[in-house]
């Protein structure tokens, strides 16, 4: 993904743990966490909703993007996190 080599004006770590769970994307600076759903997400709702609501406890915001959405319209996906900072 395009957030490698502070793109967006701030460093993101790639599979950063965060309590029992690992991020995909996380900005530390920013209390921002990018997560990266396949599939496999749509069974899993209640888990990801626990992940979510754990990290949110710790003071991150959570933000979800389909694999789908990533790879045919990365340049929304990077207006909203941009926003999301």
């Amino acid at each position: 993904m395009c957030l490698r080599g502070n793109r967006l004006g701030v460093k993101f770590r790639r599979q950063h743990p965060i309590g029992p769970f690992i991020t995909d994307f996380c900005c530390l600076e920013r209390h921002l966490v990018i997560e990266l759903d396949g599939g496999q997400h749509a069974e899993q709702m209640e888990y990801d909703a626990r992940r979510t609501k754990y990290l949110a406890s710790r003071g991150y915001k959570v933000i979800r993007f389909w694999d789908h959405t990533v790879l045919t319209g990365i340049d929304g996906v990077l207006e909203q996190i941009r926003i999301s900072l």
